[in-house]
């Protein structure tokens, strides 16, 4: 973000070269960017200019400004946000959601293994640390959380462009629960101590440049999740039958 900029259209020139830091992931939704005396400042160019950038970008949906500053849009919940209302209505969604969901984070995982920097490498084994710290304490909340971050961070390794947007969106629907409970999930010490194996499988293979490993890895890893979420759903199942059962005598007459 430190570039001189310099060119005949330099309001445009700054825009392209935000709107480019956001298409690369350096720039994320939600983020709220510095400044506008800071930012003109890292990109060497006038305030003038840049709030003729950021006006730009703001209408090209990229940029929100408000009472709190500028932020990164969620540019992509104009597609999510119903379609995530659409999933969460049809009870065969969440197989098809894991077909999908392996198929790309096989690719991913084999893409990163290939692909990925010195950096990211040190930002995947600082996040496989965080999630082993988070395991041996047991915080089944913080591991979920740095689940995310780490499937995160091999979307970015992969250096795939759509993996890295449409995922990152998926990964928002995961946060909240759109297709089954990640706190049910990580409840069960026996399944959190699977799924944290299979993250340092596909971690350490993504680490050692191993695309098969990786994405054989990243293969068994979602199968085993879609496999268990499915348990879940039956053992539910079961269980409100019972319920159903145990007061059935509410619905009789004397």
């Amino acid at each position: 973000m430190v570039e001189r900029l310099r060119a005949p259209k330099l309001a445009e020139a700054i825009a392209e070269h935000i709107e480019r830091l956001i298409l690369e992931g350096v720039l994320r939704p939600g983020e709220k960017l510095a400044s506008e005396r800071d930012l003109a400042e890292r990109l060497d160019v006038s305030r003038p200019s840049l709030r003729d950038a950021l006006a730009l970008l703001e209408g090209r949906g990229l940029l929100a400004t408000s009472r709190d500053g500028t932020r990164v849009t969620e540019f992509l919940a104009a597609l999510t946000d119903p379609l995530a209302d659409l999933l969460q209505s049809n009870d065969r969604v969440t197989a098809d959601y894991f077909e999908f969901r392996g198929a790309v984070e096989r690719s991913a995982a084999g893409l990163a293994a290939r692909r990925a920097t010195d950096p990211e490498r040190e930002a995947i084994r600082t996040c496989l640390a965080e999630m082993e710290a988070a395991h041996r304490a047991q915080d089944a909340t913080r591991e979920a959380e740095v689940d995310i971050d780490l499937h995160r961070l091999i979307y970015a390794a992969s250096h795939n462009l759509v993996i890295l947007h449409v995922m990152r969106a998926f990964s928002e629907m995961l946060r909240r629960n759109i297709f089954f409970s990640r706190a049910s999930l990580f409840a069960r010490a026996d399944v959190r101590d699977a799924l944290f194996v299979q993250h340092r499988e596909i971690a350490e293979a993504v680490l050692r440049g191993d695309r098969e490993a990786a994405e054989d890895a990243a293969h068994r890893h979602l199968a085993f999740v879609g496999a268990s979420v499915e348990e879940f759903r039956r053992d539910e199942e079961r269980a409100d039958l019972a319920l159903r059962r145990l007061n059935r005598s509410t619905l009789l007459g004397g």
